[in-house]
Order: C-alpha cells, then structure tokens, then sequence
C-alpha cells in the first residue's frame, strides 16, 4: 500500500507519525510508499473553532485528491483536532481513509485502564474522542480545558514546547490522575508528545499519534 498522509497540522506531529511509520516498516523489513501532503494549521484551526466541519472537509478532499494523483492507496489526517470533520471528509474522499477513531476505540477496548483522562484540542476534549466507546473519558474541568485548549493550540503551532508548556501539561496530565481518577491520560492532541515525557509519570501515559501511526502501518502491510 502506498500511503497518503495530510500533514502540517501540526508539523512536529507530522514527523511522530513519519518516524514510526519508517521504523515500522524498517523492522518488517518491507520498503515503504509514502506521500505526505502539507496542509495549514491556521486555517484547519480557524475551521475547528467556528464548527465549520463541511467546509474543512472539503479542503482536505482537495489533498486526498492530490495524493491520489501521487499514487497512495489510502490515507490519513495526522490531527486529532483535525478529525473533527472526519465523518463529513469521509463520503467526498476519493481514497479510503484510514480513521484514527476505530484504531483507538480497539486500542483502549485491550487497554486495562478502563478510566482515561484525556487532553487535546476542544473538539477533542468535548467530544471525548469523538465519542469513544471502550471506556469512560474524563477531561479538565471549567476554565481548566479551555487552558488546555489554548495551550495545545499555541502549542502545535509552534512545533516546540517551551518550558512552561512543559509545566503546564505535566500539572494538567497530573491533575487528571489525582484528582479525576483517571487509570491513565490519553494525549489527545497529536503534537503532544514534544511537551510530555511519559517517562514523568507513575501511571500509563498513551500517545494517540503512535496508535493511529501503529494502526496505519498494519492497514498498509496486511
């Protein structure tokens, strides 16, 4: 399988699936096809936070026509944030998508956790993962998300973690365990990784980048 990523929204995030895709396929000893496709932060944001779901699902159907063009078989939107328009993207692409939401639906079903704190976007945190079933989503509470929020997205577009930010989600990721029970915190927010060491903690910390990229590189090799 040829696959087709749109990327750029957020380009750190980009690399985390580009990297594990690489590795992945460099231990299956299988040489990879790949195409990525830069779409714009700014504008997937500003499309996000005024619900435009259509007319951002239109914009990314220009790239999955585009990576067509460049051969891919199927592809991904290397965004939690930006799958807040998954459902609308899906009946316009021209390729098949490969949705990080089953992937991590599965994921979490064989996960023991069955209580997650979850940090990313707004769309993210509201929707609980876009309506994640296999367990309960806890997320921050009151002016707590919409800092969360605030702070991923400064965060992704910036593509580096200042120490500060640094602070701010380990207290967030912390506060979530200690004071909302959460088993383990989903990083909701596919740039999160640059700001959160998992090693910082006592308690599973689950990158959904990874997941999704994981889930991809089976699609792409069964």
């Amino acid at each position: 399988m040829h696959i087709g990523l749109i990327g750029g929204i957020g380009p750190a995030a980009t690399e985390v699936y580009y990297r594990a895709i690489v590795r992945a396929f460099a231990a299956a000893d299988r040489r990879l096809h790949l195409t990525i496709a830069h779409a714009d932060t700014r504008e997937m944001v500003a499309n996000m936070e005024a619900g435009r779901a259509a007319e951002q699902a239109a914009i990314f159907a220009t790239y999955v026509d585009q990576l067509r063009a460049g051969g891919c078989d199927a592809v991904a939107v290397t965004s939690m944030g930006g799958h807040f328009c998954i459902a609308q993207l899906e009946p316009i692409a021209s390729l098949p998508l490969l949705n990080a939401i089953p992937a991590l639906d599965a994921f979490f079903a064989d996960h023991p956790a069955r209580r997650i704190g979850l940090l990313g976007t707004r769309a993210v945190m509201e929707s609980g993962l876009y309506g994640l079933k296999s367990v309960e989503i806890v997320v921050p509470q009151g002016d707590a998300l919409a800092a969360a929020h605030q702070a991923y997205i400064a965060l992704a577009a910036a593509g580096v973690a200042t120490p500060a930010q640094r602070d701010f989600f380990r207290q967030a990721i912390t506060s979530l365990h200690d004071e909302q029970g959460a088993d383990a915190v989903v990083l909701g927010g596919t740039d999160l990784s640059i700001a959160v060491d998992p090693n910082d903690f006592a308690f599973p910390i689950v990158d959904s980048a990874l997941v999704h990229a994981h889930a991809i590189v089976r699609a792409a090799l069964s």
